[in-house]
């Protein structure tokens, strides 16, 4: 279609697709970076206003506490009083690592034009142009995130800059890359020369853990709403205004996907840690006192749990056969053994990718038995690998056997 424009238009469109890769890509790493660091500092801001409207302190106060908030979701940890706060808030986290991707998005079509053409790429032709912007992106972005630790940091705090710079660039050659090459048009290319067998697991693997977190945060919902009361009572106890109430909703928004991976800890069988000693899991629940945090609401009584709770194992396999199912029948398999592999593959690659989000969930948030508060990281990803894996192999021989059935019904003569 370019083509048929006039020649002025034609170098328009082109130089559009062909700015300067150096430059476009390191500023988009800062961009991506500056873009979630001001929403921190904003909330951070807001958040002193709204303690004591600002009586103590002051909103320098503020902009450091949304620094640091910012820098936790990259893994820096922190000192609070002299007390370790180790784990990850992964709502901080997942925000960054979307507007990772779509500033990626950008500098990849900003960038497309750069290397060979579609023809010579699709025949195999060296192309520089996704990595050498992913790695400029990434240095862009580890930038500020030093340059922040470095301001906001102090003796007390001690935000590990180590932490943060490898967060970052785990940030930005994962869904910054990606971004990248979905915007250049690379990934379209690349995509189409591999394997269906390849492709119908990513594409398995993508729906079944999506899947798989939907259920889990539902469940913990659920926990939530039918223990309502005893949230309400937490937040009657800490006399909390208005203001406080604010606070306590947007740090409960920031760990809410934490606690959707304790949830799906939980349901796969090996649960989670509250604590020093404790374990909650759905044969066994034994809690010591806890923090006055509504969100803890959603955990069971203490004691022996009811029968029934037992068989909720049951529900990774059957959400992973249902999750492959419908992948499957969007990308259906030509024989036995494909959709085996395709179910097989998807699931116990969803299982992994869980096992490492339980691995990167918990950690300490407090002193004494709030030293250890996970999943256990080990047994979840066994676990789930093998609830998830069997459930994709399940559902890919279903999505094959009735994909098939169908098939015969609409030959002809039958």
């Amino acid at each position: 279609m370019t083509s048929l424009l006039p020649a002025s238009a034609r170098v328009r469109v082109d130089l559009r697709h062909r700015r300067p890769l150096l430059a476009v890509a390191t500023l988009g790493g800062a961009v991506a970076a500056l873009t979630t660091l001001l929403g921190c500092l904003a909330l951070g801001v807001v958040g002193w206003f709204l303690t004591d409207a600002g009586a103590h302190g002051t909103p320098s106060d503020g902009l450091r506490v949304g620094a640091l908030g910012w820098l936790l979701g990259h893994g820096s940890g922190l000192r609070v009083g002299g007390v370790p706060i180790e784990a990850v808030p992964l709502g901080v986290t997942l925000v960054c690592a979307w507007v990772v991707w779509r500033v990626g998005e950008w500098v990849g079509d900003a960038v497309s034009g750069h290397g060979p053409d579609a023809d010579a790429i699709a025949d195999g032709a060296r192309d520089w142009t996704v990595p050498g912007a992913s790695a400029l992106l990434a240095l862009g972005y580890a930038a500020v995130a030093a340059l922040t630790c470095a301001v906001a940091g102090t003796a007390a705090t001690a935000p590990d800059t180590g932490a943060v710079v490898l967060w970052s660039l785990g940030l930005c050659l994962t869904f910054g890359a990606c971004g990248v090459a979905v915007g250049s048009g690379r990934a379209a290319i690349w995509t189409a020369l591999l394997p269906g067998t390849i492709r119908g697991a990513a594409l398995v693997c993508r729906r079944v853990l999506l899947t798989w977190l939907a259920v889990s945060l539902a469940v913990l919902l659920v926990a939530l709403v039918v223990d309502a009361g005893t949230a309400v009572n937490v937040t009657a106890q800490l006399h909390a205004d208005a203001g406080d109430a604010t606070l306590f909703t947007l740090l409960t928004t920031a760990v809410l996907p934490n606690a959707t991976v304790f949830s799906g800890s939980y349901l796969l069988g090996p649960g989670f840690t509250v604590g020093l000693g404790t374990l909650v899991s759905p044969t066994a629940v034994t809690i010591g006192a806890l923090p006055m945090f509504p969100l803890l609401a959603a955990l069971p009584d203490n004691g022996a749990p009811a029968a029934w709770t037992a068989y909720l194992v049951a529900l990774g396999p059957l959400v992973a056969a249902w999750a492959a199912y419908r992948a499957l029948r969007r990308l259906p398999a030509t024989g036995w053994l494909e959709g085996a592999v395709r179910g097989l593959a998807g699931g116990v690659s969803a299982g992994v990718l869980f096992g490492l989000l339980a691995a990167l969930s918990g950690g300490a948030v407090g002193p004494g038995r709030m030293t250890d508060v996970a999943p256990l990281a080990l047994d979840v990803t066994v676990h789930a690998v093998t609830a998830l894996g069997v459930g994709g192999l399940v559902g890919g021989l279903l999505a094959t056997w009735l994909g098939r059935r169908a098939e015969n019904r609409e030959r002809p003569g039958r």
